[in-house]
Protein backbone atom coordinates (compact mmCIF):
# COMPACT_ATOMS: atom_id res chain seq x y z
CA UNK A 1 0.00 0.00 0.00
CA UNK A 2 1.80 3.35 -0.95
CA UNK A 3 1.83 6.03 1.71
CA UNK A 4 -0.82 8.11 0.27
CA UNK A 5 -3.45 5.89 0.41
CA UNK A 6 -1.81 4.96 4.07
CA UNK A 7 -2.57 9.11 5.08
CA UNK A 8 -5.89 9.68 6.73
CA UNK A 9 -8.14 11.84 4.87
CA UNK A 10 -8.26 14.54 8.12
CA UNK A 11 -3.88 14.69 8.05
CA UNK A 12 -4.57 15.28 3.86
CA UNK A 13 -6.41 18.36 4.67
CA UNK A 14 -3.98 19.52 7.27
CA UNK A 15 -1.14 19.36 4.47
CA UNK A 16 -3.07 20.61 2.16
CA UNK A 17 -4.04 23.93 4.19
CA UNK A 18 0.01 24.14 5.98
CA UNK A 19 0.96 24.09 2.11
CA UNK A 20 -1.46 27.05 1.75
CA UNK A 21 -0.24 28.90 4.38
CA UNK A 22 3.14 28.51 3.54
CA UNK A 23 2.88 29.14 -0.16
CA UNK A 24 0.85 32.56 0.56
CA UNK A 25 3.36 33.51 3.67
CA UNK A 26 6.24 32.89 1.11
CA UNK A 27 4.81 34.86 -1.74
CA UNK A 28 4.07 37.90 0.74
CA UNK A 29 8.10 37.61 2.18
CA UNK A 30 9.53 37.79 -1.44
CA UNK A 31 7.08 40.62 -2.71
CA UNK A 32 7.66 42.80 0.43
CA UNK A 33 10.79 44.08 1.87
CA UNK A 34 12.03 42.40 5.03
CA UNK A 35 13.88 44.83 6.36
CA UNK A 36 10.16 47.12 6.93
CA UNK A 37 8.88 43.91 8.04
CA UNK A 38 11.75 43.54 10.54
CA UNK A 39 11.21 46.97 11.62
CA UNK A 40 7.71 46.56 12.38
CA UNK A 41 8.26 43.01 14.44
CA UNK A 42 11.03 45.22 16.24
CA UNK A 43 8.73 47.86 17.52
CA UNK A 44 5.69 45.75 19.23
CA UNK A 45 7.67 45.44 22.93
CA UNK A 46 7.04 42.23 25.15
CA UNK A 47 5.25 44.27 27.70
CA UNK A 48 2.56 45.26 24.50
CA UNK A 49 2.24 41.71 23.63
CA UNK A 50 2.19 40.27 27.21
CA UNK A 51 -1.17 43.05 27.82
CA UNK A 52 -2.89 42.15 23.98
CA UNK A 53 -2.45 38.29 25.05
CA UNK A 54 -4.08 39.20 28.27
CA UNK A 55 -7.25 40.48 26.95
CA UNK A 56 -7.51 38.34 24.45
CA UNK A 57 -7.61 35.53 26.78
CA UNK A 58 -10.26 37.58 28.70
CA UNK A 59 -12.29 37.69 25.39
CA UNK A 60 -12.03 34.39 25.02
CA UNK A 61 -13.59 33.84 28.37
CA UNK A 62 -16.62 36.12 26.93
CA UNK A 63 -16.74 33.79 24.09
CA UNK A 64 -17.21 30.76 25.64
CA UNK A 65 -19.52 32.14 28.31
CA UNK A 66 -21.47 33.61 25.21
CA UNK A 67 -21.32 29.60 23.27
CA UNK A 68 -22.25 28.25 27.38
CA UNK A 69 -25.61 30.75 27.28
CA UNK A 70 -26.48 29.59 23.32
CA UNK A 71 -26.11 25.97 24.90
CA UNK A 72 -29.10 27.19 27.46
CA UNK A 73 -26.68 26.88 30.30
CA UNK A 74 -26.82 22.91 30.31
CA UNK A 75 -23.35 22.23 31.17
CA UNK A 76 -21.27 24.52 33.79
CA UNK A 77 -19.74 27.96 32.57
CA UNK A 78 -16.67 26.17 33.52
CA UNK A 79 -16.96 22.86 31.38
CA UNK A 80 -17.64 25.68 28.35
CA UNK A 81 -14.74 27.56 29.46
CA UNK A 82 -12.82 24.37 29.24
CA UNK A 83 -13.91 23.22 25.94
CA UNK A 84 -14.11 26.56 24.15
CA UNK A 85 -10.06 26.91 25.06
CA UNK A 86 -9.61 23.41 23.65
CA UNK A 87 -11.29 23.93 20.45
CA UNK A 88 -9.50 26.93 19.99
CA UNK A 89 -6.24 25.18 20.55
CA UNK A 90 -7.78 22.71 18.05
CA UNK A 91 -6.76 24.62 15.10
CA UNK A 92 -3.51 25.69 16.16
CA UNK A 93 -1.74 22.83 17.31
CA UNK A 94 -3.47 19.72 16.75
CA UNK A 95 -2.41 17.12 14.05
CA UNK A 96 -4.67 16.00 10.90
CA UNK A 97 -6.67 19.28 10.56
CA UNK A 98 -8.96 18.29 13.84
CA UNK A 99 -11.91 21.24 13.75
CA UNK A 100 -11.75 23.41 17.08
CA UNK A 101 -15.49 23.73 16.85
CA UNK A 102 -15.62 19.64 17.21
CA UNK A 103 -13.03 19.23 19.38
CA UNK A 104 -15.42 22.12 21.72
CA UNK A 105 -18.20 20.18 20.89
CA UNK A 106 -16.95 16.86 21.60
CA UNK A 107 -16.27 18.25 25.17
CA UNK A 108 -20.08 19.37 25.45
CA UNK A 109 -21.61 16.35 24.29
CA UNK A 110 -19.48 14.54 27.15
CA UNK A 111 -21.19 16.49 29.55
CA UNK A 112 -24.72 16.70 28.08
CA UNK A 113 -25.36 13.84 25.71
CA UNK A 114 -27.31 15.68 23.19
CA UNK A 115 -25.68 15.80 20.13
CA UNK A 116 -28.29 17.62 17.81
CA UNK A 117 -28.65 20.61 20.25
CA UNK A 118 -24.52 20.64 20.54
CA UNK A 119 -24.34 20.74 16.36
CA UNK A 120 -27.04 23.15 16.42
CA UNK A 121 -25.43 25.44 19.02
CA UNK A 122 -22.09 25.58 17.39
CA UNK A 123 -23.40 26.38 14.14
CA UNK A 124 -25.35 28.65 15.55
CA UNK A 125 -22.51 30.18 17.16
CA UNK A 126 -20.52 30.24 14.21
CA UNK A 127 -23.28 32.07 12.45
CA UNK A 128 -23.59 34.80 14.76
CA UNK A 129 -19.67 35.66 15.10
CA UNK A 130 -19.99 35.49 11.15
CA UNK A 131 -22.85 38.79 11.44
CA UNK A 132 -21.09 40.47 14.36
CA UNK A 133 -17.83 40.22 12.13
CA UNK A 134 -20.27 41.67 9.39
CA UNK A 135 -22.00 44.30 11.18
CA UNK A 136 -18.64 45.71 12.51
CA UNK A 137 -17.21 45.71 9.04
CA UNK A 138 -20.19 47.85 7.74
CA UNK A 139 -19.94 49.86 10.74
CA UNK A 140 -15.98 50.76 9.22
CA UNK A 141 -17.35 50.93 5.86
CA UNK A 142 -20.08 53.43 6.14
CA UNK A 143 -17.60 55.47 8.64
CA UNK A 144 -14.90 55.37 5.83
CA UNK A 145 -17.16 56.29 3.16
CA UNK A 146 -18.61 58.99 5.03
CA UNK A 147 -15.12 60.46 5.26
CA UNK A 148 -14.64 60.21 1.55
CA UNK A 149 -13.35 56.91 1.41
CA UNK A 150 -13.22 54.72 -1.37
CA UNK A 151 -14.11 51.04 -0.79
CA UNK A 152 -14.57 49.77 -3.73
CA UNK A 153 -14.13 45.63 -4.49
CA UNK A 154 -14.17 45.12 -0.77
CA UNK A 155 -17.43 46.43 -0.19
CA UNK A 156 -18.83 44.12 -2.81
CA UNK A 157 -16.87 41.65 -1.08
CA UNK A 158 -18.90 42.07 2.02
CA UNK A 159 -21.93 41.94 0.51
CA UNK A 160 -21.33 38.55 -0.98
CA UNK A 161 -20.25 37.17 2.48
CA UNK A 162 -23.33 39.06 4.09
CA UNK A 163 -25.41 36.53 1.55
CA UNK A 164 -23.44 33.54 2.56
CA UNK A 165 -24.35 33.46 5.81
CA UNK A 166 -28.08 34.68 5.41
CA UNK A 167 -27.52 31.20 2.49
CA UNK A 168 -26.07 29.31 5.17
CA UNK A 169 -28.77 30.32 8.28
CA UNK A 170 -31.57 29.33 5.65
CA UNK A 171 -29.77 25.85 4.26
CA UNK A 172 -29.68 24.74 8.18
CA UNK A 173 -33.48 24.97 8.48
CA UNK A 174 -34.48 23.79 5.10
CA UNK A 175 -31.89 20.84 5.27
CA UNK A 176 -34.29 18.30 5.93
CA UNK A 177 -35.37 18.55 2.51
CA UNK A 178 -33.03 17.10 0.83
CA UNK A 179 -34.25 13.84 2.37
CA UNK A 180 -37.59 14.16 0.32
CA UNK A 181 -35.70 14.18 -3.08
CA UNK A 182 -33.22 11.66 -1.90
CA UNK A 183 -35.40 9.62 0.30
CA UNK A 184 -32.45 6.54 0.55
CA UNK A 185 -29.82 9.03 1.44
CA UNK A 186 -28.91 8.06 5.02
CA UNK A 187 -28.63 10.59 8.58
CA UNK A 188 -32.00 11.55 7.98
CA UNK A 189 -32.90 11.36 11.76
CA UNK A 190 -29.81 13.37 12.57
CA UNK A 191 -30.38 16.26 10.60
CA UNK A 192 -34.29 16.17 11.60
CA UNK A 193 -33.04 16.25 14.85
CA UNK A 194 -30.27 19.33 14.24
CA UNK A 195 -32.58 21.07 12.35
CA UNK A 196 -35.22 21.12 14.95
CA UNK A 197 -32.70 22.07 17.21
CA UNK A 198 -30.78 24.77 15.54
CA UNK A 199 -35.18 26.06 15.03
CA UNK A 200 -35.44 25.79 19.15
CA UNK A 201 -32.57 28.03 18.82
CA UNK A 202 -34.30 30.85 16.67
CA UNK A 203 -37.22 30.65 18.59
CA UNK A 204 -35.64 32.25 21.20
CA UNK A 205 -35.05 35.61 20.00
CA UNK A 206 -34.56 37.61 22.20
CA UNK A 207 -31.44 35.19 23.64
CA UNK A 208 -29.99 35.36 20.01
CA UNK A 209 -29.86 39.02 20.02
CA UNK A 210 -28.05 39.22 23.36
CA UNK A 211 -25.46 36.63 22.60
CA UNK A 212 -25.23 38.63 18.91
CA UNK A 213 -24.64 42.33 21.12
CA UNK A 214 -22.02 39.74 23.24
CA UNK A 215 -20.61 38.78 20.39
CA UNK A 216 -20.52 42.21 18.18
CA UNK A 217 -18.32 43.44 21.27
CA UNK A 218 -15.97 40.47 21.57
CA UNK A 219 -15.13 40.98 18.20
CA UNK A 220 -14.73 44.80 18.42
CA UNK A 221 -12.64 43.88 21.32
CA UNK A 222 -10.23 41.92 18.88
CA UNK A 223 -10.30 44.09 16.20
CA UNK A 224 -9.03 47.02 18.79
CA UNK A 225 -6.40 44.81 20.50
CA UNK A 226 -5.29 44.08 17.13
CA UNK A 227 -5.38 47.64 15.88
CA UNK A 228 -2.85 48.59 19.18
CA UNK A 229 -0.36 46.37 17.82
CA UNK A 230 -0.58 47.46 14.52
CA UNK A 231 0.01 51.22 15.67
CA UNK A 232 3.03 50.17 18.09
CA UNK A 233 4.33 48.28 14.72
CA UNK A 234 4.28 51.63 13.32
CA UNK A 235 1.01 51.46 11.02
CA UNK A 236 -0.55 54.92 9.98
CA UNK A 237 -4.14 54.24 9.69
CA UNK A 238 -7.66 55.51 10.22
CA UNK A 239 -9.15 53.08 12.65
CA UNK A 240 -12.54 53.27 11.27
CA UNK A 241 -10.27 51.79 7.96
CA UNK A 242 -9.21 49.37 10.26
CA UNK A 243 -12.82 48.55 11.80
CA UNK A 244 -13.67 47.89 7.70
CA UNK A 245 -11.02 45.75 7.27
CA UNK A 246 -9.99 43.74 9.83
CA UNK A 247 -13.39 41.99 10.17
CA UNK A 248 -13.41 41.29 6.37
CA UNK A 249 -9.52 39.85 6.50
CA UNK A 250 -11.19 37.52 9.22
CA UNK A 251 -14.22 36.34 6.91
CA UNK A 252 -11.62 36.06 4.25
CA UNK A 253 -9.58 33.78 6.10
CA UNK A 254 -12.19 31.34 7.18
CA UNK A 255 -11.75 29.89 3.40
CA UNK A 256 -10.12 26.39 4.22
CA UNK A 257 -7.38 27.16 2.07
CA UNK A 258 -4.48 27.58 5.29
CA UNK A 259 -3.98 27.01 8.38
CA UNK A 260 -6.51 28.92 10.57
CA UNK A 261 -6.42 31.46 8.37
CA UNK A 262 -2.14 31.97 9.03
CA UNK A 263 -0.60 33.92 5.71
CA UNK A 264 -4.30 34.74 4.01
CA UNK A 265 -5.85 36.83 6.75
CA UNK A 266 -2.19 38.62 7.38
CA UNK A 267 -2.49 38.86 3.05
CA UNK A 268 -6.03 39.95 2.60
CA UNK A 269 -5.73 42.52 5.36
CA UNK A 270 -2.65 44.18 3.84
CA UNK A 271 -4.04 44.06 0.46
CA UNK A 272 -7.27 45.61 1.72
CA UNK A 273 -5.70 49.10 3.61
CA UNK A 274 -2.71 49.68 1.36
CA UNK A 275 -5.53 51.55 -0.84
CA UNK A 276 -6.86 52.97 1.87
CA UNK A 277 -3.34 54.21 3.16
CA UNK A 278 -1.52 51.60 5.07
CA UNK A 279 2.23 50.13 4.54
CA UNK A 280 1.69 46.68 3.38
CA UNK A 281 4.95 45.64 5.18
CA UNK A 282 4.01 46.79 8.49
CA UNK A 283 0.32 45.92 8.54
CA UNK A 284 1.45 41.99 7.13
CA UNK A 285 4.33 42.51 10.23
CA UNK A 286 1.60 43.59 12.39
CA UNK A 287 -1.14 40.52 11.41
CA UNK A 288 1.93 37.86 12.34
CA UNK A 289 2.21 39.40 15.85
CA UNK A 290 -1.19 38.87 15.87
CA UNK A 291 -1.14 35.64 14.86
CA UNK A 292 1.32 34.82 17.29
CA UNK A 293 -0.75 35.73 20.14
CA UNK A 294 -3.57 33.70 18.75
CA UNK A 295 -1.06 30.72 18.69
CA UNK A 296 0.12 31.50 22.47
CA UNK A 297 -3.49 31.36 23.59
CA UNK A 298 -4.00 28.48 21.07
CA UNK A 299 -0.86 26.33 23.19
CA UNK A 300 -2.09 27.25 26.67
CA UNK A 301 -5.81 25.70 25.30
CA UNK A 302 -3.67 22.57 23.83
CA UNK A 303 -2.47 22.22 27.63
CA UNK A 304 -6.48 22.68 28.53
CA UNK A 305 -6.67 19.31 26.15
CA UNK A 306 -4.00 17.29 28.10
CA UNK A 307 -5.51 17.71 31.42
CA UNK A 308 -8.84 17.02 30.67
CA UNK A 309 -8.52 14.46 28.04
CA UNK A 310 -9.84 13.43 24.95
CA UNK A 311 -13.27 15.10 23.99
CA UNK A 312 -15.92 12.45 23.67
CA UNK A 313 -17.70 11.52 19.96
CA UNK A 314 -20.51 13.50 18.73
Amino acid sequence: MSAEAKSPPSLKKYLIRLGGSAAVLGIMFWILPLDAIGAAFSRVSIGLFVSVLAAFLILHVFAALKWWFILDRRITPLQAIRAHFAGLAAGLCLPGAISGDAVRGGMAYGAMRDGPAVVAAGAADRLIDFLALLILSLLGAALSLSDGGNLGLTLKVLVIFAGLVIAAGIGLRLLPLVWTVLPSLPGRALATKITGAFGALLERRRHLLLTLTLSTAIQAGFVFLSLSLAVSAGAEIASMHWLFAWPLAKLIAVLPVSLNGLGVREAALAGILAPLGGDAAIIFAAGLVWQAVMFVAGGLGAMIILMVGKPASL
